[in-house]
């Protein structure tokens, strides 16, 4: 039977995520297989160790650490947001971004446009040149195409790795001003921070309610918990919620990613009001270590065997390096031919790009393997000639407010 007709222009044009494909060849593929490729944290920082649910039998059933670890990681993901963008709507994003809002975007008819950035992220004086082929005074009029969104990962940003300055928030936010745009600040690694004291939101320095911002517990607690939030002008986050009214009807309240153990929020709810602020950044602080020792490891192994072959920014944030290869064209069949039958598995930098997608992680591997020049603890990207590898592996804290 063909179904072809029965698919709305937007889910035929929906491409699988490169990262996914990878995620289940990695499934598929023996332990032995050091995995540098997607963004999944390790589980080890997770705070949950065990779980016990008693039947009405008085029968108990335990998930154990083991079961748990699995449970509450990363798993098949579905379904993405279309509220804010329109067929051929012009929407800015960092160069390069995250394969996920590419593989949600792309399909809309959206003209998406790079904005260069650097290892500080987005560059401003190159988002004012952009700009500046739309006059300010015009973009209210219905016939105007300036840009309505940018979107940008501020920090620790995948696949980069870059940690836009606060000078160059204030630059962005006062051109969004300038060109009454949206700003979404997805920001999934504000908690991993290396250094404090921790660089301010966009949403802390927003004064006209122009901020949609998105956390998440996927890093810290638990990414099979699948939970995370929006911070944003009332009128806004109603849309929001109404398309996942109309995208899910109703969400779970038993399962957690796909261990049948109890409500998701729930669990985060209790666990955050038994530990308080106080506990909750004490969580946090230990987080942050794993992953700046797992960082370490990674720059350790990189300036020993890649010194004269690539170059690279160390992060300051999240899980994430960018690795330019020198003279290599081609990091699609040098990760999927050469690495792979070495059994290591990185993310081509090209899937972070509007045209192509290639990307390496960190966050699983033992340093003892980075040491002996195999892997890493955290995700790596990687792309072509100067080719890009990414080798890295609410009241929660003010300053996000």
């Amino acid at each position: 039977m063909n179904y072809a007709r029965f698919l709305t222009a937007v889910s035929a044009a929906r491409k699988p995520s490169a990262i996914r494909v990878l995620t289940e060849l990695q499934q598929r593929s023996p332990p032995s297989l050091i995995s540098l490729a997607g963004g999944a944290p390790n589980p080890n920082t997770f705070p949950f160790r065990s779980a016990t649910i008693e039947l009405k039998n008085g029968e108990k059933v335990t998930f154990s650490e083991g079961t748990l670890k699995r449970a509450l990681q990363y798993s098949a993901s579905n379904g993405c947001s279309r509220c804010w963008s329109t067929l051929g709507d012009n929407v800015l994003l960092d160069a390069p971004t995250y394969s996920g809002t590419l593989a949600a975007l792309q399909p809309l008819g959206c003209n998406l446009i790079n904005v260069p950035s650097d290892h500080h992220g987005m560059i401003p004086s190159a988002l004012k040149e952009i700009l500046s082929r739309w006059d300010p005074l015009e973009v209210h009029k219905p016939s105007s195409t300036a840009p309505k969104v940018l979107y940008t990962i501020p920090n620790g940003g995948n696949p980069t790795g870059a940690s836009m300055t606060t000078e160059r928030k204030q630059e962005v936010y006062k051109l969004a001003q300038q060109y009454d745009m949206l700003i979404i600040e997805d920001d999934p690694y504000y908690f991993l921070q290396f250094d404090k004291p921790w660089a301010p939101s966009f949403l802390s320095m927003d004064v006209d309610g122009r901020i949609i911002r998105t956390d998440s517990f996927s890093k810290i607690l638990s990414s099979g918990l699948r939970i995370g939030f929006v911070t944003g002008p009332k009128p806004l986050v109603d849309r929001v919620v109404l398309h996942i009214q109309a995208s899910t009807m109703h969400t779970s309240t038993f399962t957690a990613g796909s261990l049948p153990l109890a409500s998701a929020t729930l669990m985060v709810s209790q666990l955050l009001h038994s530990w308080g602020q106080e506990g909750f950044l004490q969580h946090i602080d230990g987080v942050i270590e794993f992953y700046r020792s797992q960082r370490d490891a990674m720059i350790f192994s990189a300036e020993k065997w890649l010194k004269d072959l690539a170059e690279w920014h160390a992060p300051s944030a999240g899980m994430f390096l960018w690795i330019k290869l020198k003279g290599v064209s081609d990091t699609q069949q040098l990760i999927m031919k050469k690495a792979l039958a070495k059994e290591v598995l990185l993310v081509p930098g090209g899937v972070f790009m509007i045209n192509m997608y290639t990307s390496a992680s960190v966050a699983e591997v033992q340093r003892e393997v980075i040491h002996c020049g195999g892997g890493g603890g955290w995700r790596g990207r990687v792309g072509g000639q100067c080719s890009t590898v990414a080798l890295l592996p609410k009241q929660l804290h003010p300053s996000v407010m």
